[in-house]
Order: structure tokens, then C-alpha cells, then sequence
């Protein structure tokens, strides 16, 4: 394979730019772009977004979900400390790269890298810093790597025509146990198939083929991303008939809301019977928090502990600020699917 194109520098670039650079290229000529951030949402392996969503706002339907901009900030500025403390832990020397490539072969592919790194020995490839906290640092633990940040750094290697990648994943102060740097090696087939998935991607936005939610695991993403695309529902709007092949979902959906109604209807009857085993026990208990009761088998403890919340009383806040309180309501808006088993007269 061919190296690759050098389309420009991003260095000094507002962000601005360098997404319409990223999106379109740097003179505006490609139609549509793959990054590296995009390939495992276009598999349906992104924890934000899925790929109908990502494809609506390829097309300029939508807007990408609002991020959290400190988090993104904190995250850049991180970079550079996971790409120092690799260097000193690997003993390679790591080098800051701002240019904006282009794939020899597909015109849609561009990568934008964090760094290159060199070993002492001469070989070189591509290191991707990356930093999380810690209740997520063990999907990096024994050399592991999350999925959707394997696809990106093979796309990468792919589009630069290294053999090499590491990571430097940052997630504590602590830089002897709490830096991640496990490395990929270049796979052709699976490289080879990750392009495949791509062609098809650009061939349905160019012929106006949304894919579906099929590919996506993550239920809940799913159906966060639907909201985000069709928005609130509209009262006005008719009945529409599903076809016959989804009988089967739909009824499993009014089955189990059944049965989640009756274990609801359980766990209150225990809350009832809970509450009336309590009252001679917290007679006994008065202002103690805890209690003991010992058995030739075990030990029961007992808890009665005061928690206090505080709340904001918006009766109070509506009555004697009415402005504020107008000002601090928060629209919510959900939608979730029930359906209700109707027996046909005879």
C-alpha cells in the first residue's frame, strides 16, 4: 500500500476549522469522510452514538449530541501528559503529530493523530492517548483495550500504513499504576474487513440508505438516540398498523410489563408487611442507631439510622419567587413504548 495523502496542517486551527477540514477536507471537494472517532459507531460499537444517528448527521439532518465541553477540554489537556509518561515508562521517544491524513486508496478516509512514537531500535508507528476514570480503568487492565478505540487505532494504522500501535490511557496520579500502553499490531484482515464496512457506509449515504438500529447492542443508546433524532411524539398524528413480523417483540413487551407490574405488586406488599415487623422494633430501639440480637447461630444487626435530605420546597419557591421559579423548571421530556393485549369481540 501507498502512504498516505498529507492534506494539511491542523496546527493553530481553530476548532471550527479543523472540523469542516475533518468533515469535507481541507478544501471542502470530499463529499463524505470517515475518522477515526466515526468507525466503531458505524458498526454499532459506540458507547455515544449509533449509526443512524451518526449518519443523519453525516447527510446534515442533525447536529452531533452536545458534549461536555470541560470534559472534552480535560481530556485534550490530558494528552500530552499520557503521551510524556509513555515516553518515560517505554523509553521511546514520542513526537506530537498535527497533520490531517488521507488514505492513498479511499478518498473518504482521513486521520488526524495524536503522536508518533520510535523505539530505540528504529521501528515506529502511532500512539493515541486517550484518559478515563477510574471505576471504567479496568477495561483497560492486562493489556485489554475497548473495542470502539481498537477500531479507531486500526483505522489509523490503516490510513497512515504503519505496522504499530500503542495507547496511553491516563487514569490517576499515579503513573506506575495508572497508565495503560497496550499495543495492536496490524491485522490485514481485519483491516480488510473494517473497509468493507466503510464502502457500504459511504455507498448509503450517497444513495440515501439509512441503516437501522440492528446493529446496536446497546439498547439504551438506541433508544436515547431515537430521541434525539424524531424528537417528541405528536398528539395529531394517526395509528399506525405494524406489520405481522413484529408480533413477536411486541407481545414480549406487554408479557413482561405484566409481570413486572405483579413483582411490583409484591415487592409492595413485603415494603407493608417490612414496615409492620418494624414498629415494635424501633419501639424498642428509641434514639439508638443499632442493635444486636444474638442466636446460637448467628448475629442479627440492626440498623436504624436518621438520613436527612434537603429538598427545595417549590411550593414555598413558587409562591414567594415566582420568576426564579420559572426560570429554574427544567423540561423533561420521555418516551417509553407500552402496549396493552386487547381481545378481538367474536
Amino acid at each position: 500500500m501507498a502512504k498516505p495523502i498529507l492534506l494539511c496542517d491542523t496546527k493553530g486551527m481553530d476548532r471550527e476549522r479543523w472540523l469542516e477540514c475533518r468533515e469535507h477536507g481541507p478544501d471542502g471537494k470530499i463529499e463524505y469522510t470517515v475518522g477515526g472517532s466515526d468507525v466503531a459507531a458505524i458498526f454499532g460499537l459506540s458507547p455515544w452514538v449509533t449509526p443512524l444517528e451518526l449518519w443523519r448527521q453525516k447527510k446534515g439532518l442533525m447536529k452531533p449530541s452536545v458534549i461536555n465541553e470541560n470534559q472534552r477540554q480535560m481530556g485534550h489537556m490530558l494528552e500530552p501528559i499520557a503521551a510524556y509518561w509513555y515516553g518515560q515508562k517505554t523509553g521511546n521517544t514520542v513526537v506530537e503529530d498535527t497533520s490531517l491524513y488521507q488514505h492513498s486508496d479511499y478518498e473518504y478516509a482521513l486521520a488526524n493523530i495524536d503522536f508518533r512514537f520510535e523505539e530505540p531500535s528504529g521501528a515506529d508507528g502511532i500512539l493515541e492517548c486517550k484518559s478515563t476514570t477510574y471505576h471504567k480503568a479496568s477495561e483497560w487492565y492486562s493489556e485489554s483495550i475497548p473495542v470502539y478505540y481498537e477500531f479507531q487505532l486500526r483505522f489509523y494504522l490503516a490510513v497512515l500504513d504503519k505496522e504499530l500501535g500503542d495507547f496511553a490511557c491516563l487514569w490517576g496520579n499515579n503513573p506506575d499504576n495508572d497508565l495503560a500502553n497496550p499495543r495492536i499490531i496490524r491485522d490485514k484482515f481485519k483491516e480488510d474487513n473494517i473497509f468493507e464496512k466503510l464502502e457500504e457506509w459511504i455507498w448509503s449515504l450517497k444513495n440515501d440508505k439509512p441503516p437501522t438500529m440492528d446493529d446496536v447492542s446497546d439498547s439504551k443508546l438506541a433508544m436515547e438516540s431515537l430521541a434525539r433524532i424524531y424528537g417528541a411524539s405528536v398528539s395529531t398524528f394517526p395509528t399506525i398498523e405494524l406489520p405481522k413480523k413484529y408480533e413477536h417483540g411486541v407481545r414480549s413487551i406487554a408479557l413482561l410489563q405484566t409481570e413486572n407490574a405483579e413483582l411490583q405488586k409484591s415487592i409492595n406488599d413485603n415494603e407493608k408487611k417490612i414496615e409492620a415487623h418494624s414498629v415494635r422494633i424501633a419501639e424498642l430501639m428509641k434514639t439508638h442507631e443499632h442493635g444486636i440480637l444474638e442466636t446460637t447461630a448467628d448475629k442479627l444487626l440492626i440498623d436504624f439510622v436518621t438520613k436527612t435530605t434537603r429538598r427545595v420546597n417549590s411550593d414555598m419557591l413558587k409562591k414567594n419567587h415566582p420568576v426564579v421559579y420559572q426560570e429554574c423548571l427544567k423540561p423533561s421530556e420521555s418516551r417509553k413504548v407500552k402496549v396493552k393485549i386487547e381481545p378481538i369481540p367474536v
